[in-house]
C-alpha cells in the first residue's frame, strides 16, 4: 500500500495553497507537521476527494484521486471539525455513519458494538452526542472513519483542544489501529507527531521543507542544543539574540533551552534535542529569522 504524490498543485484564485508537492506515504504512521494555514487541510482534502487539485498526480493504492468513489471505499477521514447531530445518541450516530459508509443492517449490527468497544464508548452509547466531551467526540470521529475497515486514514489535528489524558489515549489508538494500513496524521502539535511517527513531512507555505525520518530530522540539531540558568529579566534580550525553545521560571532564575550554531552562554550546557527543538531550528531556517545572534 502506498500513497504516491508528484508534483501537486492546489490554487484558489491567485492564492496558492500547495506548490510542487511530492510525497511517498506507505503503511504505518505517517505524521504531516506544519503551522496553521501551511497547507496541510488542503492536501489532505485532496487525498480524501473532498477538494480538487489544480495540477500534477495523487494515486491512493495505485488508484487515482479522480476515481472518487473508489477512493472513498477505501479512506477513512476525521476532519479538523467533526461535528454530528446533537440529539442522536453515540450508538445512533455511528450506526447512520455506517449506512452512509454503506454498510448493510447485518453488518452495522455487527461493527456498531464493537467500534464502540474499541474507542471505549461502550457505556456512552444511550449518551446523546451533544453530552459528550470533546474527546468523546474525537473518539466517535475515529470510530466512524475505521468502521468500515479502510485501507488508509487520514485525521486532521486530532487531539486540538483535548486534554493530556485525552490526547495520550487518542495517540495510542492512532496507533493501534494504524497496523496494516496507512494513517497520515495531520497537526501543528509537535508532541503528537514524536510519540506516535517514525515518518514524517514539514509543510510550510504549501511547500515541503522537510521530508524523512524522524532521526533525521534531529540529526539536524544534533550538537546545538544548550540549557542554561539566567535571570528572568534577561529573557527578552535572549529571545531577540538567540533561538529559545523552552522556558522554565522558578521565582527570578530560568531555565532556558536554546537552539544555537555555536555556544551561547558561558554557563550553558549542551542537551539532547527533542523534536520541538529540531522543527523549530528547521522553521526559522526557512523563515530566515536569526540564530546565534545572526540571520540564517
Amino acid at each position: 500500500m502506498e500513497i504516491r504524490i508528484e508534483n501537486l498543485q492546489k490554487s484558489y484564485g491567485k492564492k496558492q495553497a500547495l506548490k510542487n508537492v511530492n510525497l511517498n506515504i506507505k503503511s504505518g504512521m505517517f505524521g504531516l507537521l506544519g503551522p496553521n494555514g501551511a497547507g496541510k487541510t488542503t492536501l489532505m482534502k485532496i487525498i480524501t476527494t473532498l477538494t480538487k487539485k489544480t495540477a500534477g498526480n495523487v494515486d491512493v493504492c495505485m488508484v487515482p484521486v479522480e476515481n472518487s468513489k473508489k477512493i472513498r471505499e477505501m479512506t477513512g477521514y476525521l476532519p479538523q471539525e467533526f461535528s454530528m447531530y446533537g440529539n442522536m445518541t453515540a450508538y445512533e450516530a455511528l450506526d447512520y455513519l455506517a449506512v452512509l459508509s454503506g454498510l448493510s443492517r447485518k453488518e452495522r449490527k455487527e461493527k456498531v458494538p464493537e467500534m464502540l468497544e474499541k474507542v471505549n464508548l461502550s457505556e456512552q452509547r444511550n449518551t446523546k452526542v451533544r453530552a459528550m466531551s470533546g474527546g468523546m467526540k474525537r473518539r466517535l470521529g475515529i470510530a466512524q472513519a475505521i468502521i468500515h475497515d479502510p485501507k488508509v486514514i487520514v485525521v486532521d489535528e486530532p487531539t486540538a483542544g483535548l486534554d493530556p489524558e485525552e490526547r495520550v489515549r487518542f495517540r495510542n489508538l492512532l496507533c493501534e489501529v494504524a497496523s496494516e494500513k496507512i494513517v497520515i496524521l495531520s497537526t501543528h502539535i509537535v508532541g503528537d507527531i514524536e510519540a506516535t511517527c517514525e515518518n514524517i513531512a514539514v509543510l510550510n507555505e504549501g511547500e515541503i521543507i522537510f521530508n524523512g525520518t524522524v532521526s533525521k530530522l534531529l540529526q539536524m540539531v544534533k550538537g546545538n542544543v544548550y540549557q542554561a540558568q539566567v535571570s528572568s529579566a534577561e529573557i527578552a534580550q535572549l529571545k531577540e539574540q538567540f533561538l529559545v525553545t523552552g522556558i522554565l521560571t522558578s521565582g527570578s532564575i530560568s531555565t532556558v533551552k536554546i537552539v544555537s550554531d555555536e555556544k551561547p552562554l558561558k554557563n550553558a550546557e549542551q542537551v539532547q534535542a527533542d523534536v520541538e527543538d529540531a522543527y523549530l531550528y528547521l522553521m526559522h531556517n526557512c523563515t530566515g529569522k536569526k540564530l546565534s545572534g545572526k540571520e540564517v
